[in-house]
């Protein structure tokens, strides 16, 4: 898993940098961060509907936060399990 990747994704979505979050989209490796951005960029420009943009941004804010738990949850267990070989 490639944490600088859901870094990006916060801080061009934060600084509303939607080229980049659409480069990122292209060349992430995580399909599912590429839907959620997708999502929201299309939402972005396409809906008059602030609700819809709005659960858009927040799906991917909360994909974000559930990846990098998921990270530190596997690091923490390599560290334990690297740590145990010793």
């Amino acid at each position: 898993m490639n944490s600088v990747d859901y870094d990006r994704a916060l801080y061009y979505t934060h600084r509303s940098q939607w080229d980049n979050l659409l480069i990122l989209m292209v060349r992430t490796k995580d399909d599912m961060l590429s839907k959620r951005i997708e999502r929201l960029l299309h939402a972005y420009h396409f809906s008059h509907d602030y609700s819809v943009i709005e659960r858009n941004l927040y799906s991917l804010l909360r994909y974000i936060d559930h990846a990098n738990e998921v990270g530190r949850h596997d690091e923490t267990v390599i560290e334990d399990a690297y740590s145990n070989m010793r």
